[in-house]
């Protein structure tokens, strides 16, 4: 499980953080906010106590001085992959994907996993059209490797992702309050009825 914050649409982290199951990884994202040093010293502190690792999204240099266990890194930086290894070795890095393509190419620069999304109708202001489940699929079967669904995520549309190659999921908002289409749910719940490809047990982040 992955768990992505953001500052607007995820405003209790601690609780959030809270429920993931112990292996999971929390990726904090700042988009530049003021106070991102202090509040990812809590989250980080927080998120080891639990066994769940922590990264960074896109800000190599925040992760760094957090001592981060990864770093996330947007759809256009994902050709920084071995650049980011070679500065830290011990970070495990993945990378958000949108098309086949940008899976392929973020393959080939040698990411631990992708984050595929929008796979379902995401609240996200950036979002594009939902991938769905199908193409879902057809992404991963090309660009073979560990890969995790992001974008409309909950207990209901997991569901129907059993069978898509995945070793896991990723949520924004599925784990926070009460929302118009489903009530929040936690990590755990998530992946409770979700059936992970093998390829899970090759993924560092996957385990506890």
């Amino acid at each position: 499980m992955l768990f992505f914050s953001d500052p607007w649409r995820t405003p209790d982290l601690q609780a959030a953080v809270g429920s993931l199951p112990i292996g999971s990884a929390v990726v904090f994202r700042t988009f530049g906010l003021a106070a991102a040093t202090s509040q990812g010293k809590a989250i980080a502190r927080l998120a080891r106590s639990r066994g769940v690792l922590f990264f960074v999204g896109a800000d190599i240099g925040l992760a760094t001085r957090l001592r981060a266990d990864g770093v996330h890194l947007p759809q256009r930086d994902a050709h920084r992959a071995g650049v980011v290894r070679q500065l830290r070795r011990r970070f495990v890095v993945t990378a958000a994907a949108h098309d086949l393509p940008a899976c392929l190419r973020a393959r080939r620069a040698g990411v631990d996993a992708l984050v595929i999304s929008p796979v379902f109708a995401s609240a996200s202001p950036s979002a594009g059209r939902p991938l769905g489940s199908r193409r879902l699929a057809v992404f991963v079967r090309a660009a073979p490797g560990p890969a995790y669904a992001l974008g409309g995520i909950n207990a209901r549309t997991a569901r129907g992702l059993s069978a898509s190659g995945l070793v896991g999921l990723a949520a924004v908002e599925a784990l926070m309050g009460e929302t118009a289409e489903a009530r929040p749910f936690s990590g755990s719940e998530l992946e409770g009825g979700f059936q992970p490809h093998p390829w899970r047990g090759q993924l560092r982040l996957a385990q506890p």
